[in-house]
């Protein structure tokens, strides 16, 4: 969910976001309450997969970001994870 505080770091696809243009409380939901409308939203942006790699990389805790929920944008992260895992192979430098 972006809002319209724009500073001078502001990514520029930020002021595409159609949630922007809707109601914030949508896209941060009580405990148990119902993410469609927000998905719903987010479905149709335009900066989507911009919005969803903001929050993937600046480990966004809560609310809708680009369609996927905390809970759902932590298990993309963990298959993310599984599948490029990262392989610890010794320095040049280092080896004996």
């Amino acid at each position: 969910m972006i809002g319209d505080d724009w500073g001078p770091d502001t990514p520029a696809w930020m002021k595409s976001a159609l949630c922007r243009e809707t109601d914030p409380d949508a896209f941060y939901p009580d405990k148990g309450g119902s993410t469609v409308w927000a998905k719903r939203v987010c479905g149709n942006c335009p900066v989507r997969a911009e919005c969803l790699e903001h929050a993937l990389q600046h480990n966004e805790k809560h609310g809708v970001w680009g369609g996927l929920t905390e809970r759902q944008r932590r298990r993309l992260q963990e298959r993310r994870r599984h599948d490029n895992p990262i392989i610890d192979q010794p320095d040049d430098n280092t080896a004996a």
